[in-house]
């Protein structure tokens, strides 16, 4: 195994680690605010699950990084690709956009829908300004992952 080889290990599993718990404690957040919203209102279920489930996009994000990474270097093929260091970096640097920005956006995805959860509670024909307020945090989970993607691209094997 190259030393390179490490590096790309390394950047998979900060796209996956990160992110996913990011969108774990988010997810974690906006159950927390749903539950308690359901002991007086059970039919707010639907309403709620939709808005718990918006932060964990960012840890699906973080997986589809982390594949990327695993089968450009061959691990699915086989045996790994010989990658020198500077080749093992790049993907690492590659990996931190998603890594970084899911891990922060996942966590304030879910305080926000913790608010709109709030929001539904007191006012439910509100829903769909209730959903625009984490879609907005999701805005930068996306672009983060679109950074990752166009970076690991740039790494010539």
């Amino acid at each position: 195994m190259t030393d390179g080889i490490v590096f790309a290990y390394l950047g998979a599993a900060l796209s996956i680690g990160l992110a996913g718990s990011g969108s774990a404690i988010g997810v974690g957040i906006a159950g927390t605010t749903g539950t308690g919203i359901m002991t007086e209102d059970p039919s707010k279920f639907g309403l709620v699950l939709l808005l718990q489930a918006l932060p964990g996009t960012q840890g699906i994000y973080g997986l589809l990084v982390g594949f990327l990474v695993l089968t450009r270097i061959g691990i699915f093929a086989g045996a790994p690709a010989e990658l020198t260091i500077d080749q093992g970096l790049q993907i690492l640097y590659s990996c931190l956009p998603i890594a970084i920005a899911g891990f922060f956006s996942g966590i304030y995805q879910g305080k926000t829908s913790a608010g709109s959860i709030g929001l539904i509670s007191r006012r439910p024909e509100e829903t769909g300004k209730a959903v625009v307020m984490p879609a907005m945090v999701e805005t930068y989970a996306v672009l983060a992952l679109l950074g990752s993607i166009l970076l690991l691209n740039g790494v010539v094997i």
